[in-house]
């Protein structure tokens, strides 16, 4: 079906001019307002376009997404007053009795409210308003939202480079160098990494494939440009941009602050992450909150504690879901399904590898306190209480805890199974388990609480009475 042009420009509306002796219509006196009605009194139906079930890309670039009808001869035709996509506007015009959205722009959505450009079906809802314009020349506004619903299949992207991928810009001191590209690492299927380190304020930068790479020939390297929408774009994650897309050209994407960074690259959805080397836990046991730690340095190995139960989790790169997530079996789809532990609830040690697509739990049953100013000396731990998650009142807790503890002048420190293997030391504030310090302490009655976090977060709280 030939479809017309989406946006068309519009057409001026005439003025009326006031009459020599003074006289006027006054624009805002209800008569001249639309009429309201609904939609049963013209018979007005909405249903799903003859193309809100289908392949992506669209030939002639729009989307006939829904159908108005009516049973009233005197419906010449519709103006679209409001249209939205799954709770998302969108631009739409009725073009005869569909109402038709540029398909880019379509696509841009969906893959931006599912965080993939993998060829994957979307399910969409679709609400429509609607005035409809009568023979007489009157436009009457429906009060109806038709809601309509389809399934959109977005458009297939490069397949995986078998070579990897590497990048160019201001990271590692390559400065654009195309003689020695910055070469990624393949974490898991699809996916690869980079240890970055930067130096400016702003750092640009870009991804390449890795079979397009000759030498200092950037008319061949920049047919595997990968990059984001916008030039500059400063954002942590976002969609990837490539050679001959229809969404755009590649811009260069920009690592804000000097440091050093874990760079993502997921090739699987088309996405891309910049942060530190932390990975996240969010599940059933924290209330899906991305507010449990995993540290590491290289962006592969990580290490967390943490309460997790039965009812599913997943590993996110970035907080809120914004970058690459791992579901079982390491899988990044974005329906995957959750990670389901076979081990009881409870507080683990928690070790991700992300290369070998493995993590391993253990079991940590108590947490205590010992030292010179603790009640039992270095002879054994005063044990302390975990404090979970509450579903009810949704606070972020997930500390261990001892009320009305007395010590007296000396050191403490804290130590998972009455045991030296996993212990923490070193400043309240950034508590650590590689061979942290003693815990000086006054003498005095306290509520302490311990933040048992990764490394390089965990903390500890004293409230002294």
């Amino acid at each position: 079906m030939k479809k017309t042009f989406l946006y068309s420009l519009a057409v001026l509306a005439s003025v009326s001019l006031a009459s020599c002796n003074g006289d006027y219509d006054d624009w805002a006196q209800p008569q001249h307002n639309p009429q309201e009605a609904s939609a049963a009194k013209y018979g007005i139906t909405f249903t799903a376009g003859p193309e809100a079930e289908c392949n992506m890309p669209d030939e002639d670039g729009v989307i006939n997404l829904v159908t108005v009808n009516s049973t009233d001869a005197n419906v010449a035709g519709y103006t679209v007053k409001d249209l939205k996509v799954n709770g998302e506007a969108i631009k739409g015009e009725a073009v005869g009795n569909n109402i038709q959205v540029n398909a880019t722009e379509l696509e841009k959505i969906l893959c931006s409210q599912s965080k993939t450009r993998a060829s994957v079906e979307h399910e969409i809802n679709v609400e429509s308003k609607v005035s409809v314009n009568l023979e007489s020349g009157d436009a009457v506004t429906i009060n109806t939202v038709g809601t309509t619903t389809g399934k959109l299949k977005s458009s297939p992207t490069p397949t995986i480079d078998e070579n990897g991928y590497y990048m160019l810009g201001e990271v590692n001191g390559n400065n654009w160098d195309a003689t020695s590209p910055v070469w990624m690492k393949k974490v898991s299927d699809g996916v690869y990494q980079l240890k970055v380190t930067t130096e400016k304020d702003k750092n640009y930068f870009k991804f390449y494939e890795g079979s397009k790479f000759e030498s200092g020939n950037w008319d061949v390297i920049n047919t595997g440009v990968l990059g984001c929408e916008k030039d500059g774009c400063e954002d942590a994650s976002g969609i990837i941009y490539y050679a001959g897309d229809s969404w755009g050209s590649p811009q260069s994407m920009v690592i804000a602050g000097a440091g050093t960074w874990i760079v993502t690259l997921d090739m699987n959805n088309l996405t891309y992450t910049v942060g530190k080397p932390i990975l996240y836990m969010a599940g059933d046991a924290n209330g899906w909150a991305t507010n449990d730690y995993l540290a590491g340095e290289d962006g592969v190995k990580f290490t967390g504690y943490m309460y997790l139960n039965q009812n599913g989790f997943k590993f996110c790169t970035q907080p809120e879901w914004k970058g690459t997530n791992y579901g079982a079996d390491f899988d990044t789809a974005q329906n995957a399904a959750n990670i389901v532990i076979t081990e009881p609830a409870g507080y683990y040690q928690v070790d991700v590898d992300l290369s070998e697509r493995t993590y391993t739990l253990t079991p940590i049953t108590s947490i205590g306190i010992i030292g010179s100013a603790s009640p039992n000396g270095w002879e054994s731990d005063v044990d302390m209480t975990y404090v979970p998650y509450n579903k009810d009142t949704k606070e972020v807790n997930g500390y261990w805890e001892v009320k009305n503890i007395t010590l007296s002048a000396g050191e403490i420190k804290f130590r998972a199974n009455d045991d030296w293997a996993i212990s923490w030391g070193g400043e309240l504030d950034n508590l650590t388990t590689k061979n942290g310090g003693n815990i000086t302490v006054e003498a005095g009655t306290y509520d302490i609480k311990l933040y048992a976090w990764a490394e390089g977060y965990a903390k500890c709280v004293m409230t002294k009475k």
